[in-house]
């Protein structure tokens, strides 16, 4: 096993300048560049622009046009704009999709403050894992997500603004404990948070431990698709310090996600609470992008229902303004 001495030692191969690198508490990363806290704004924290389920063996951005994805996806983003949405955190790993200069040309034309991610993902059974994701170790790893941080990803200056990693739904495998240690060792140099697709109590509780035990608090871990979980362990979980990540919102979820809510709320947890629709989807290969869901169910049909169970605006600044700061905020949380 490789101690974080040697992984930090075997990081001085590489043009890795983390002591140059200056910010605050309350910088957040976008992909055109730091934001303060104060920028941030009503965010919605797990959507996606663009998935491709391909492959990691087949998946290319020659697959997508540029002009045709951010022809189908500025209406849906101007309709959050109207609605004082000011930041998406786009959610799609590497490998699944992931596209820096995309998202880079969107967030200009929309004026949406948009994030990415560094990390990859190996939920539904390592498809989407690249091959060396298979034999390096979780040093190396972390260096390559660092590497993106520090030098940006793959050859641009777009930094990610978190981590994202998945993993399966029962016990962690050996490669996806591997994929948890490489997301610690990369929060511990760069004070991303770890936003991992988990579903499931086990894998949720299993990473948090994990986590622990290589020096990172609970705080850093973001239950991913926590929707999955039983309401005993949101609380469990949440006391802990990890967040809750509430982000299949739709329509015919409502009331299910608005009850959850209340009782975090009730259980003085709404400050580890994340709302989201887990929506978009623009995927290569159907005709004109496939079907694409929009992001409005919270803001218009949600928020009012919260507002009906006794929620003031404080509360909703809470979900949509202060959680996502204190989320995204760039800093070394540790046990």
């Amino acid at each position: 096993m490789q101690s974080r001495r040697e992984f930090l030692q075997s990081c001085l191969a590489t043009p890795f300048l983390l002591n140059n690198l200056h910010y605050s508490d309350e910088k957040i990363i976008t992909v055109l560049g730091e934001v303060t806290a104060a920028q941030l704004g009503p965010t919605l924290i797990h959507e996606h622009i663009l998935v491709d389920f391909i492959g990691a063996d087949k998946i290319s951005s020659n697959r997508w046009e540029h002009s045709q994805v951010i022809s189908k996806v500025l209406p849906y983003l101007a309709e959050i704009k109207t609605r004082g949405i000011k930041t998406v955190v786009e959610c799609t790993p590497a490998f699944i999709g992931r596209d820096v200069l995309l998202l880079e040309k969107i967030s200009t034309q929309s004026g949406i403050n948009i994030l990415t991610n560094t990390g990859y993902y190996g939920a539904s059974d390592n498809k989407y894992l690249p091959s060396w994701a298979f034999t390096e170790t979780a040093g190396q790893l972390a260096k390559r997500w660092i590497s993106e941080f520090v030098n940006g990803i793959e050859g641009s200056k777009i930094r990610p603004g978190f981590i994202k990693i998945g993993v399966n739904p029962g016990a962690l495998s050996p490669i996806h404990q591997k994929l948890v240690k490489a997301a610690a060792l990369t929060h511990l140099e760069t004070g991303l948070t770890i936003c991992s697709h988990t579903g499931p109590s086990i894998p949720a509780f299993e990473q948090i431990e994990l986590l622990k035990k290589e020096g990172v608090h609970p705080s850093v871990f973001v239950w991913v698709h926590a929707n999955s979980g039983d309401s005993n362990d949101f609380i469990k979980a949440a006391k802990m310090g990890a967040w809750i990540s509430l982000d299949g919102i739709s329509e015919d979820s409502l009331t299910k996600n608005a009850a959850t809510i209340h009782l975090l709320k009730t259980e003085n947890l709404l400050d580890k609470v994340l709302i989201s629709h887990d929506a978009g989807w623009y995927k290569p290969g159907e005709e004109n992008g496939g079907e694409f869901r929009g992001f409005t169910t919270i803001s218009d049909q949600l928020i009012p229902l919260l507002k009906t169970k006794g929620f003031t605006k404080a509360d909703l600044d809470q979900l949509m303004i202060k959680n996502p700061v204190q989320m995204l905020s760039i800093r070394v949380r540790k046990t």
